[in-house]
């Protein structure tokens, strides 16, 4: 994901708050299966070394994660948080995975049929 558009539209769907990065995910409802990755860092994080080093954990984590458990047509926004750049490795692992289990029953809940059960 490229474009202010793309990330705004995620930051009103799906989200998941963790202690070191907030992942959103967003249903794009078109016929494109292709899942789409966007980062972000804010100041907060701090200087631009360690805002970069921060994007390119997530990249490293969410390449790993989202390759079995990615919902096709979705956009996901990884947002790092100040631990992010410190945190053990392990701990970025666990949110992570915590963050797409979330995500993913969210976003199955949504495309259930009335009166059915997952």
């Amino acid at each position: 994901m490229k474009t202010r558009k793309d990330f705004l539209a995620a930051a009103r769907a799906e989200k998941w708050v963790g202690p070191v990065m907030l992942v959103q995910q967003r249903d794009r409802e078109d016929a494109n299966p292709k899942v789409r990755v966007g980062f972000t860092a804010s100041k907060k994080v701090g200087n631009a070394v360690a805002r970069n080093r921060a994007k390119r954990r997530l990249r490293a984590l969410s390449a790993e994660l989202l390759e079995g458990s990615a919902q096709p047509g979705c956009d996901y926004v990884w947002i790092a948080k100040r631990g992010t750049v410190k945190a053990p490795y392990w701990k970025l692992r666990r949110d992570g995975t915590r963050a797409l289990q979330h995500l993913t029953k969210a976003c199955r809940a949504d495309k259930l049929p009335a009166g059915s059960t997952a």
